[in-house]
């Protein structure tokens, strides 16, 4: 807290700065040929201040000494032009674009998402709200390059370029998330989509901000929790949905209002829903029968969010606090557990004991979320503005089995980052500091990673320049990586007596265990516009990675995957497992992205290559034994068959590499035609195999279609067949998903209205995903019909 405290002494000591004589800068907006346009926003670089033009497309803004005013309208490309106290009568082009153009909150220097270097796709607007799901995983998942864990649909992880889990860090609003889903793929992320503004996706690694756990790339959830701007009126929305296929109902509600400075936020949602229907599939049970199927069990969801902020925003200070909760019971389809110690029992009182044992494990997830803004401009030649924002996260995810606890996973994350954007000669940046601690702490029979507590201080710096037609961006980033932890081990006799096997002859070692790690990344990156409206980007960025505690630590049953879990600290030498963390390597990714984008007219296009360099990769291999509750680790050879496999985290050299684009083309006004797809390729150096559960390849299209009021759009994914496949993997089989949504807006008086209807795998088509923990278990769900109704005043 001292730390905090210092950080945040820094911030308020340059709020009696100077500030220069305010000026009045007019001016008029318009297109490509000459033509006035309305309501363009024009705004003021590093403030939260700005206006709309008039039907003659002019406005008039005060501004300070040297300011950049930052000017966008919905299809078109966003312009920025320098002013000061003496300019007037500014004359600003827009050129038209059929590709929306959003501020990539995550970009850190005010980029929308074709002037990003690095490859970024954004949902936001009707877009988002029509395509979100109850996880980010389902909700992202059609954007090229990213697919979902899928672990039923109440608990999917985005997948990024073939890297998931502590490869690809979830933020919000440029803080973690902080929850427990990259320790296990049941673990459900604790970011609501539909709570979200926008959600903006980094492709590759964006290290420099963000830390080691983005070295796959960053998925952040932007909202208005704690509002950045005026808000002058009460304004508000409220939607209900209905879902056939799990016989859910969706709530959500959002309020807005401000007076002289100061504004107020609040949104809720509750959703419930029943256990999800499938076309009918084949699965096979605990006694290896064949049964079929047409519902995944254990996929309920009972969730309750509620997120309320404030702020003070000035000309020059932004101050805001925001509070979240979440409380939410989801089922675990897949997770079940089972007493197999009934030697001797007969065939018919084995029956009768069947569906005793079974016991159907759901998870309450619990998370206490406050967060902390300070934003101050500066009318400074070389300091534009000073940013803070700190966090802290209270998560608990407790695992209920037959009515009581079995294993709660508890994380506490406390974190800050202060951020100081400059001028330095012909050079635009940013220079910071970020710190964060996690305190994580497993009890219970499924605890298979001890508790630890992971600190992290950085300090980065990132650069760009203007040559022209080319923005050149630099950048690097140092990282203090530090793992405590207690690790207990247990040495057992398993050649006891008949007489003395219930006694438990064994000695626990409390073993006080540090480390640290020093992560560098560095990137260098250019964007060339070589005529208006097309530009190719090209960037190579080195990047490092500590292994988190689950990777490093893990020595238990883990249920959820079905697997005996060995972390890289430990040595297995005769059916034994010693803790002996010698000689752990840092992951090292080094990482080459080249963008060619077509975004202006009515043909337009972004096509992205990647290859990605990784030494030292972290990964899961089956070590050819198997575990059993009582002979504990022996070989699989003649062992009981359920016993489960065990998988110890080993480090290999490992490459990635693929495509991904998307083209549309406006046919005319009202119509539009997209194609997107995306190719992954990913294996371990030297012949060694595949990675495993990577995505499958897909190719898409989509048709959008609008007759006055009613919005019509109709998509088709297929999904390639999965056979590049890791040992004791089985190939999964392609297929085809047929969306169609409609929807039509009306007014109601002062309310603006949606009616809408999805109706999702139109075909009703059987599909598993190969990325899937559980895929055969849990096949995607089948047709469902969502209505719904929004609201806006």
């Amino acid at each position: 807290m001292t730390k905090l405290t210092l950080i945040s002494s820094a911030v308020f000591s340059v709020l009696c700065s100077h500030s220069a004589l305010a000026a009045t800068v007019t001016g008029k907006i318009t297109d490509d040929k000459n033509r006035p346009i309305e309501n363009a926003a024009v705004h003021v670089h590093g403030k939260d201040q700005g206006v709309k033009t008039n039907a003659q497309g002019e406005f008039s803004i005060d501004v300070d000494s040297q300011s950049q005013l930052h000017v966008s309208k919905d299809n078109f490309i966003d312009s920025r032009i320098a002013v000061n106290e003496n300019s007037n009568n500014v004359t600003v082009s827009l050129t038209p674009t059929s590709v929306e153009t959003v501020v990539v909150y995550a970009s850190a220097l005010h980029k929308n998402s074709l002037e990003m270097i690095s490859p970024v796709s954004v949902l936001s607007g009707d877009e988002l709200k029509n395509k979100s799901k109850p996880t980010l995983g389902e909700t992202l998942k059609g954007l090229p390059g990213v697919n979902a864990s899928y672990f039923g649909p109440v608990s999917s992880s985005p997948i990024i370029r073939g890297l998931d889990g502590p490869r690809v860090k979830i933020t919000q609003n440029g803080l973690d998330a902080s929850d427990a889903s990259r320790i296990g793929p049941d673990h459900a992320t604790s970011s609501d989509s539909l709570a979200a503004e926008q959600i903006e996706v980094l492709r590759g690694p964006s290290t420099l901000l963000y830390g080691s756990g983005a070295i796959g790339g960053v998925v952040n959830v932007v909202d208005n929790r704690i509002p950045t701007s005026n808000l002058d009126d009460l304004s508000g929305a409220a939607e209900y949905s209905h879902d056939t296929v799990s016989n859910s109902n969706t709530v959500a509600a959002k309020l807005e209002t401000g007076n002289d400075g100061f504004n107020f936020h609040f949104d809720g949602t509750k959703r419930s829903g029943d256990d999800y229907e499938t076309p009918t599939f084949s699965i096979t049970d605990e006694d290896g029968d064949v049964e079929t199927a047409n519902t995944v069990e254990n996929t309920f969801i009972d969730s309750d969010t509620f997120n309320v902020g404030t702020s003070y925003v000035g000309d020059h200070l932004t101050v805001g606090f925001s509070y979240g909760s979440i409380d939410t019971d989801y089922g675990i389809p897949g997770h079940e557990h089972h007493d197999h110690d009934h030697e001797g029992e007969t065939e018919e009182e084995h029956d009768d004991h069947a569906e005793e044992e079974e016991e159907s494990v759901y998870a309450h997830l619990e998370q206490d979320r406050w967060q902390g803004l300070i934003s101050y401009a500066l009318d400074n030649n070389w300091v534009e503005n000073i940013n803070l924002r700190v966090g802290y996260t209270d998560y608990s995810h407790s695992e209920i089995e037959d009515g009581e606890i079995g294993t709660t996973f508890k994380n506490e994350t406390t974190e800050a980052r202060l951020n100081v954007e400059h001028k330095l000669a012909q050079w635009h940046g940013m220079i910071g500091y970020h710190y964060s601690e996690s305190d994580y702490d497993a009890i219970g029979e499924e605890a298979f990673t001890p508790a630890s507590v992971t600190t992290t201080h950085a300090l980065y710096l990132l650069e760009e320049r203007e040559f022209g037609d080319v923005t050149v961006e630099l950048g690097a980033r140092i990282e203090d990586y530090e793992i405590t932890s207690t690790i207990t081990e247990t040495e057992h006799d398993h050649s006891h007596d008949e007489e003395e096997e219930d006694h438990d002859e064994g000695e626990e070692e409390s073993i006080a265990y540090s480390e640290s790690f020093t992560n560098v990344s560095a990137s260098v990156g250019a964007i060339w516009q070589y005529t208006p409206g097309q530009s190719v980007a090209l960037s190579l960025s080195h990047s490092e990675r500590a292994p988190l505690s689950a990777e490093l630590l893990s020595n238990g049953l883990h249920i959820a995957t079905g697997t005996y879990e060995v972390g890289l600290g430990y040595h297995i030498e005769d059916n034994e497992v010693h803790f002996e963390p010698e000689d752990i390597k840092q992951e090292k990714s080094t990482n080459l992205d080249l963008s060619f984008r077509r975004f202006s007219g009515d043909f337009g296009y972004t096509v992205n290559f990647f290859y990605n360099d990784i030494k030292n990769f972290y990964y899961q291999q089956n070590t050819g034994l198997v575990y059993d509750e009582e002979d504990g680790l022996e070989s699989a050879i003649g062992a009981h068959d359920d016993a489960v496999a065990v998988y110890q985290f080993a480090s290999k050299d490992a490459e990635l590499y693929g495509i991904e684009f998307d083209v549309h083309y406006q046919i005319d006004p009202s119509t539009m035609i997209k194609v997107f797809g995306d190719s992954t390729r990913a294996k371990l150096k030297d012949d060694a195999g595949n990675l495993p559960r990577i995505p499958a390849n897909k190719l898409g299209s989509e048709l959008q279609y609008n007759v006055g009021d009613l919005q019509l759009t109709l998509t088709g994914t297929h999904y390639f067949e999965q056979n590049d496949i890791s040992a004791f993997e089985t190939k999964t089989d392609g297929y085809t998903i047929v969306d169609a949504q409609a929807n039509y807006q009306l007014s109601l008086g002062a309310i603006d209205t949606q009616l809408y209807l999805n109706v999702d795998n139109i075909t009703d088509e059987l599909g598993f995903v190969h990325s899937s923990f559980i895929k055969d278990k849990a096949p995607l769900p089948g047709r469902n019909f969502r209505f719904g109704i929004r609201g806006y005043f």
